[in-house]
């Protein structure tokens, strides 16, 4: 029996760093790739890269030490090929490039810092064709990061604008959101609105798909969608708490249940400007995506992958 071939992707965000493996599976398979194992650490680069504008050192070990532990893992793994991937907080890191080089000295581990918009490519392009919708509707991705939240229009299956804001979980806590910036996005917004009238929300990040669990728990699905209004009263009812209190009551990691408000507050702003009843959740985000964009590359392939 052949042996399948493993790419891995790493997302290296403001709040989280996550590994994402997956194998290639045969032609006759209904899915191409599929998901063998994923690890997530929440280092939090965010938290030095917004307040001090540089990655300390205890947190620069922090990474060290987990990028020597994937390398270890994708071994393991057999993994074929990488690509590990840098967004917000390492973006805006004084010494962003300096803790790249080091990795890539002390680890072996290639890391690529990427703009936003790149960023916002990658989210998409995996979700364009994972998620079982209408093809021939248009659709704006909203994918809420720790420091930044990159939005995607997609019409008839045709990415026609990415775009990223500097308005994330961590960037938020941190008191590091400009108010410009918010003005920007709301206007933004806005001209999607005016220029494409019904526009579908697709939401992707690690507290949508919390948010989901909280207010429509069914059966999860490939595609699942949570109504604003629900959306609206699982926000009421977090805020009552403080994060040690939303622990408990309702089962959040340490690491969730303080970001998980910033991110209900964007999504709901995003609601109410667009108009939308429902907020469409697949199971995807930017390491799926770097994952696609590795096949894509190796095998010279243009269009997204069915």
């Amino acid at each position: 029996m052949k042996d399948k071939i493993h790419y891995a992707g790493i997302d290296i965000g403001s709040n989280a760093v996550r590994l994402l493996i997956k194998c290639l599976n045969d032609e006759s398979s209904e899915e191409l790739l599929s998901k063998v194992q994923l690890v997530r650490v929440p280092i939090r680069l965010g938290e030095d890269a917004f307040m001090k504008g540089r990655i300390g050192k205890k947190k620069s070990k922090k990474l060290i030490s987990l990028m020597r532990a994937y390398k270890e893992l994708m071994e393991i793994y057999d993994v074929s090929n990488y690509r590990a991937c840098a967004t917000s907080a390492m973006r805006d890191a004084d010494n962003g490039l300096e803790l790249v080089q080091a990795i890539e000295e002390e680890v072996g581990i290639k890391i690529e810092i990427i703009s936003g918009r790149e960023e916002a490519q990658l989210i998409s392009q995996d979700l364009i064709n994972g998620a079982d919708i209408d093809s021939e509707a248009t659709f704006l991705y909203v994918d809420v990061g720790g420091g930044s939240t990159e939005l995607n229009l997609v019409q008839h299956g045709e990415l026609l604008q990415s775009h990223s804001f500097n308005i994330g979980t961590i960037r938020q806590l941190s008191g590091k959101v400009e108010q410009e910036e918010v003005r920007l996005f709301e206007s933004y917004l806005a001209q999607i609105k005016e220029s494409y009238g019904e526009v579908q929300v697709v939401g992707s990040g690690g507290n949508i798909n919390k948010l989901l669990r909280l207010g429509a728990p069914a059966e999860r699905a490939k595609v699942n969608s949570l109504k604003y209004a629900n959306l609206q009263g699982v926000y009421d009812e977090l805020v009552k708490y403080t994060s040690e209190e939303r622990m408990i009551r309702f089962r959040l990691k340490p690491d969730r249940a303080d970001v998980i408000i910033p991110a209900a507050e964007i999504f709901l702003l995003v609601g109410r400007i667009i108009c939308c009843e429902k907020i469409i959740v697949p199971t995807k985000g930017l390491s799926d995506g770097i994952i696609e964009s590795i096949y894509k590359e190796q095998h010279s392939i243009t269009t997204p992958i069915i």
